[in-house]
Formats: C-alpha cells, structure tokens, sequence
C-alpha cells in the first residue's frame, strides 16, 4: 500500500516536523516549500504546479527514501502567492521563518524574482519550474535555479518563427507590464525585427483586464499579419474571443503562460484552428516522450484532470532538489546546495543539470498550435 503525505498548511507542516523529531522512533523529517497562485486568475497553473510537488512527494514517501542512511518523510509546505509580488514575498519569509530545506517556485517572474533575493539572504534553495524572466538568474544568486528554457531564448525562438514561418511582416505587440509579460514581449520584438518584421503597433494591458476592444480597434486599423501578446491565458482567452467579435483575423502567439490546456474553454469560440502558436519552455524530443506521457497518465489519474502545463517541470525540479540532498547525504541546505548546482537528473522532462547562473543547461521549447480546441504539437527545439 502506497504511504502518501497529504498536503498541509505550512503551520501544520511545522508542527508535523517536530512531532516526528520528537518520536521514539525517530526518522527525519524534510519539509520542502511550494509557492504558486494557488487563487486569483491563475490558480488553474498555480494549483497544477502544486499537483506536480505533490506527486513527487508521495512518490518519495511512498518508495521510502533513504537521505544519509536515514529513512525520510517528506512533507510539503504550500503558500498562495495569487501573482502578486508582495504576497509572494510574505510567502517566502513565512517558508524562510519555518526553516524550510528547499523552496520549488514561484511561478511568476514578477513574484519569483522579489522571493529569490529572502531565499538568497537565508541560504535556501529555490528551483522555479516555470519563472522565465532572465533577471531571476541574473542577480548572483548561487541559490536560484530554474529547469525550463528563459525570456531570451523563447522569446527568441516565437519571434523568428512569426517571420519565417507565419511569414508575418507587420506585427503587433502587446503586453500585460508584469516581469514575465513584458520580459518576453520585448525580446519576441527584438528577433522578429531582426528577422525583418515590422511592429506596426505597441499596446500595454494589465494581467487583471477584460475588456480589450480600444487596444484590438487600434490594432486592427493597422492590418497585422500578427499579434503576439506577452501574458498569461486568463487574459489571452478573453483577448482572442474579442479579437473574433471584432473580425480579427491575424495569427495569435504567445509564450509559454498563453500556451496552457486550459486556453480553449477561455477562448471558447475565438479560438480559431491554427490561429494561435505559442511556447511551452521546456519539452522533450521523441526518445524521452514515454516518461513524459506515463507521468501525464498518473497525473490524470490521480487529481482526475489534465496536465495544465507546469506540473511534469514541479514534479522535476522537486526530485532533482531531493537527489542533491541525497548526493551530499544531507537535507541541510548548505551541505547540498554544492551537489543541486552540479547535479545531473534524468526527469520526466529531459535531462536536468544547470549552468553556473542557475539556468537549465540546452533547454527545449515546445511549438504549439490549437486544433478542434486541443492543444496540437508543432515541433520541440533548441
């Protein structure tokens, strides 16, 4: 029978560690933080991301994992962040204050960014499973880490594949003015006007709007061939749907927090087939595919849904914290922080191992498009 650890706030967490430190029997007890939107408009990846922590924990517990010849209970402190920066700060001193051995998040940039420097100052690990800013890694941080692709690269990549692929000329852009939206927005613009593309319009929104008709009227006086919008697809879907009210026609890209299961019941009718191309920031090639689709079939099996996008990317990041820790034959945070930064970890969604600022070494991207309201893949790439 499987041993499984429920999820428990971090108060419980606590005081579930110092009941088993107190216990005749006593095994160690490894509590290990997760930060995600877990309310607001984003708690749909927030609370997928904390289904992919939670994954790996029961696993681990499960398979009672040794750390240092000690048996070890693992045991998940979750804190909501609702995207919002200040939050997400307070979330990381409470996770700091409990002495947590590791922190798997943010989710956001905008909130991943501000909690990386309090996990800096007491030493803690971070490992986000989806923050792509390229800021976040480089602060000089030697405790900030990141297993999917950044801004630069994924960015990048939409930017060339809108004029070499779409054959997009004249673009627009919009964004929604959080680190994550405007940080991949301005480096898509950057390579499609390298590519040879034109931004005929620059438009700004917020990551909380819903009416978009006065930016979309604008824009469609401009006849783009594209519209690339840097932000989540809480504001994606709703944009497409109005872009269809409007007779919008144009291609619709975006990154990686547009590129979700979840964007066709947001779009509903604007979601057009093979309107929309956008970027997972990760992915793996044909040969790792059946790790990554057996972890999809446990996962629809256990929390009865699909994967939205970043859990297989927690599931990760959290075993390959877990694997440091048993390398150093420790959970103390400074004896494992040497082996996290040199680790090389076989997971679900490629090979993990880091560069010296913390990034993912020769990460993938993931080309989507969207047929009959599925997510439909294009290609994965470097």
């Amino acid at each position: 029978m499987q041993n499984k650890i429920k999820l428990i706030p971090l108060a419980g967490a606590v005081a579930m560690a110092f009941a088993f430190a107190g216990s005749a029997s006593a095994q160690e007890t490894v509590t290990i933080g997760q930060v995600s939107p877990l309310t607001g408009p984003n708690a749909h990846i927030g609370k997928d991301n904390e289904n992919g922590a939670k994954m790996a924990i029961d696993e681990l517990n499960a398979k009672g994992t040794m750390i240092g010849g000690k048996k070890v209970t693992f045991v998940l402190a979750s804190e909501d962040d609702a995207s919002d920066p200040k939050q997400g700060t307070a979330a990381a001193q409470k996770l700091v204050d409990a002495k947590v051995k590791g922190v798997i998040g943010h989710m956001n940039s905008g909130t991943t960014i501000p909690a990386s420097k309090i996990y800096f100052d007491a030493g803690i690990p971070q490992i986000s499973p989806s923050a792509t800013n390229p800021k976040y890694t480089q602060q000089g941080f030697n405790t900030a880490f990141r297993v999917v692709a950044n801004d630069g690269q994924l960015g990048g990549t939409l930017g060339r594949y809108a004029v070499n692929t779409l054959k997009g000329k004249n673009i627009a852009v919009i964004d929604d003015r959080t680190a994550y939206g405007q940080g991949v927005a301005e480096e898509f613009t950057k390579s499609a006007k390298k590519a040879g593309a034109t931004i005929v319009a620059t438009q700004f929104t917020n990551d909380k709007a819903t009416d978009f008709n006065a930016i979309l009227t604008s824009i469609k006086a401009k006849n783009p061939d594209v519209i690339f919008f840097g932000g989540m697809d809480a504001v994606g879907g709703p944009m497409l749907r109005q872009m269809d009210q409007l007779g919008i026609k144009a291609k619709f890209m975006g990154g990686d927090g547009l590129c979700t299961t979840e964007l066709a019941k947001l779009a509903g009718a604007g979601l057009k087939d093979d309107q929309v191309v956008c970027a997972e920031a990760g992915g793996v090639p044909d040969a790792g595919k059946a790790a990554l689709e057996a972890f999809k079939v446990a996962y629809q099996k256990k929390f009865n849904q699909e994967v939205v996008i970043y859990a297989p990317y927690e599931y990760d990041a959290l075993m390959a914290m877990v694997a440091a820790m048993q390398k150093a034959g420790s959970s103390d945070p400074k004896k494992y922080l040497p082996e996290l930064a040199k680790i090389h970890y076989k997971g679900v969604t490629g090979d993990i191992a880091f560069d010296p600022k913390g990034d993912i070494k020769d990460g993938s991207l993931t080309l989507y498009t969207y047929k009959d309201g599925k997510r439909t893949l294009l290609t994965v790439t470097k």
